[in-house]
């Protein structure tokens, strides 16, 4: 049957699939002439196990930075302690309100056609990190949500509970090359939510954890490095602040501080939103050039489809399988 990107290049020739291979092509060709990328994800992508695919993207140095949503980041963990305590509801869009309540009553948690465990997951996280925010409490020190979960993973802390190969685990991958990472809107995830819990108990310092204009300030002294004179690649998975919130760094620095900053230099985008309804995210491209964030040599592609499927497809893709 040959490979992926065989099938690909032969069959994908037309409409979203046309877009999905010239987007990779793309991404590979720059990747190989040196050009870094940011992938940004929304949605409920680490527990859709996207780790089986872009964790080898972090390992063979195809990904250089990423931005997720606070969920993306804690979800790839559950994943990896608590694998085989998730259960699948193929039929989930015909369950009852009944049904949805005998999965609470089981501290299920459903995510579309998946339940994360509420006590193999979410509690064998918040045992760990709570240390790591009180210990930072108490040595008055601060860091970022992502850099706890590295602290965790490169100390091994959670190591014997790890339920899935850790070369799957796309964190795992990111906190063994410390790759930067971006997490706006943290607050909105259940760790964030259990962090906000713990202040209000007055068991761990409100200054523990950084906030977004940290990591803004962080990406502004990350992007002109990183982009040289070619600027950075920018995939965008799904919608969101995960993608919304990185690419302003470049009209930023180039309108309010007044600095000469490489647009980015590709665009991608895997969704399903649409302009039709004012949403930001369902903005095509070119109105981005408005905003100052891309140029008109830009590279760009919308892939109007499902990222559970096209992101592994491209990935591989890009790797050359």
């Amino acid at each position: 049957m040959g490979t992926i990107t065989d099938f690909i290049n032969h069959n994908y020739r037309h409409f979203n699939a046309a877009v999905l291979k010239e987007a990779s092509q793309k991404y590979k060709e720059m990747s190989e002439q040196g050009v870094p990328f940011m992938v940004t994800m929304a949605g409920a992508m680490s527990t859709a196990e996207i780790g089986l695919s872009l964790a080898e993207m972090i390992r063979q140095n195809k990904v250089q930075a990423i931005s997720c949503t606070g969920a993306n980041l804690e979800e790839d963990l559950y994943n990896l302690v608590a694998h085989d305590f998730y259960e699948r509801v193929p039929n989930y869009r015909h369950i009852t309100e009944d049904e949805e309540q005998a999965l609470l009553d089981r501290h299920l948690n459903r995510v579309t056609d998946t339940c994360i465990p509420e006590e193999e997951a979410i509690r064998r996280l918040e045992h760990v990190i709570v240390d790591k925010w009180t210990q930072a409490s108490q040595n008055n020190e601060s860091y970022f949500p992502h850099e706890y979960l590295y602290q965790i993973l490169n100390e091994g802390l959670l190591k014997e509970k790890y339920q899935i190969d850790p070369k799957d685990s796309w964190l795992v991958a990111a906190a063994e090359k410390n790759l930067p990472l971006f997490v706006p809107g943290w607050e909105d995830s259940t760790t964030g939510n259990i962090f906000a819990a713990r202040v209000l108990e007055e068991k761990v310092s409100r200054t523990a954890v950084k906030t977004g204009i940290d990591y803004m300030l962080e990406l502004a002294k990350c992007y002109p490095k990183a982009a040289g004179k070619t600027g950075v690649g920018f995939f965008q998975i799904r919608r969101g602040i995960a993608g919304d919130f990185p690419i302003c760094v470049v009209p930023m620095l180039e309108q309010d501080l007044e600095v000469d900053t490489p647009k980015w230099s590709y665009f991608c985008q895997i969704s399903d939103s649409t302009t039709s309804y004012g949403s930001y995210s369902g903005a095509v491209p070119n109105e981005k050039i408005t905003w100052g964030k891309l140029s008109k040599q830009t590279p760009k592609y919308i892939i109007e489809s499902d990222a559970s499927i096209v992101a592994p497809l491209m990935f591989h893709y890009i790797l050359g399988n």
